[in-house]
């Protein structure tokens, strides 16, 4: 049977899964676990750096750095912390939790921007990743694995055993049977919602092409409209957060007098009932907030990708952006970086062309004669100028479509350079 990797197309499936008190139970001390085992190792290799700096051969110090080397192993560590071997917990949550690890430390190598690992501390969300193990002679299909369907509304996961599913699953299961089932990962939600995610993996598609419509479009992306598209139509910005945000501000005044509350009377929050049923009306509004705007792009970004053979973006640097205390709310709230993110890969997911260019100038510039604004004397365009006349060819332009047309001219530009 083929590896993970050997297999040509990739494909991320979420379910939510409704478990009983006792798999809830399994799911927290599988997460404290995995949790604990990437603390533990990042403790252990800040003490061999400090040790390793001495250099005289002392043999106490030696001896520590052989023990600390020897437990870097996630069955020696288990062995040295005997609660890691309890019957419910998952043998592989450790080994994901060290591979996470070392995945950390080769994302620091490779951008230094990313950060040493930094320890996990303890949350009401919760998560923790398995794998689903194929026999010698098993069938490469969705219910031959350690972690396999039981039926379309079940499915089944070491340790946990038989779990009630719901979500999109259906349309994989009943169009296709040579799927390997990779990487599993268990979460709870902060609003207290469990959920599933399979990395699935096949030699044939999971999506059928798009038929081609001979069709190219440049967006640009604003906190006025959230897209104005080269051929003129614009989408509304539907500013989720924001229609939220007074409802939002009472309910946490509500939590942080329970919360002054619990302190004062010397009470855990974690026992405190009225604090954690606030916190939970709270999580549950910000949870809203993310559904809405992640369904708002998923219909955004699978109605360019039907539409249009080749869609061309700016890069917009979202962290920079912030940097802007002015708009960092409507940045927030707009989400230009998760929709570039589904723009990526949906478009490789269902073949077609999705590329962006650099924003520098795109607005300033007129699409029909080049001139830049802020250059030969002129004003340079400010955020209030949605309007503008071109002083040299005294051109009428609307602001986000003629940035938009420049930005479908810069990805032109650039595509023939690569084929060239």
């Amino acid at each position: 049977m083929k590896t993970m990797a050997q297999l040509i197309y990739h494909y991320g499936l979420k379910v939510r899964i409704y478990p009983s008190s006792q798999q809830k139970a399994i799911i927290k001390r599988n997460s404290d676990v995995a949790r604990t085992v990437y603390n533990k190792l990042i403790a252990i290799d800040k003490e061999l750096y400090q040790l390793k700096k001495v250099k005289l051969p002392i043999d106490t110090v030696i001896d520590r750095i052989k023990e600390l080397e020897k437990r870097k192993n996630p069955k020696e560590l288990a062995n040295h912390y005997r609660y890691m071997l309890n019957k419910n917990i998952d043998s592989l949550a450790l080994a994901n939790a060290k591979q996470n690890y070392n995945k950390a430390w080769k994302m620091y190598k490779k951008v230094h921007s990313a950060g040493t690992p930094k320890f996990h501390k303890k949350g009401y969300a919760e998560k923790y990743q398995t794998n689903a193990q194929y026999g010698k002679e098993a069938i490469m299909d969705m219910y031959s694995a350690s972690v396999k369907f039981l039926d379309t509304k079940h499915i089944q996961i070491p340790k946990l055993g038989r779990l009630r599913i719901s979500g999109s699953h259906r349309r994989i299961l009943d169009n296709k049977s040579d799927i390997r089932i990779g990487t599993v990962t268990i979460s709870k939600s902060v609003d207290d919602k469990y959920f599933v995610s399979l990395q699935l993996a096949s030699d044939t598609p999971f999506v059928k092409a798009k038929v081609k419509t001979n069709s190219q479009v440049g967006v640009d992306l604003n906190t006025d409209n959230f897209l104005t598209a080269s051929s003129g139509y614009q989408i509304a910005n539907p500013r989720y957060y924001r229609t939220i945000k007074g409802k939002l501000a009472k309910e946490q005044r509500i939590l942080s007098r329970k919360q002054r509350r619990a302190k004062k009377e010397h009470r855990s929050l974690r026992t405190s009932k009225n604090y954690q049923k606030q916190r939970l009306v709270v999580a549950k509004l910000h949870a809203k907030v993310r559904r809405q705007r992640e369904n708002f792009l998923n219909r955004v970004s699978i109605t360019l990708i039907n539409n249009h053979d080749l869609v061309i973006a700016e890069n917009l640097r979202g962290k920079n952006m912030l940097k802007n205390h002015a708009l960092a709310m409507s940045i927030s709230d707009v989400g230009w970086r998760t929709f570039l993110n589904k723009m990526e890969y949906k478009s490789e997911l269902y073949g077609r062309v999705f590329m962006t260019v650099n924003p520098r100038n795109t607005t300033q510039t007129c699409h029909d004669c080049g001139f830049v604004m802020g250059k030969n004397g002129t004003n340079k365009l400010t955020l209030k100028d949605r309007e503008w006349d071109c002083p040299n060819c005294h051109t009428h332009h609307i602001r986000d479509w003629n940035a938009s047309k420049n930005i479908l001219a810069k990805g032109l530009e650039k595509l023939a350079k690569e084929k060239a």
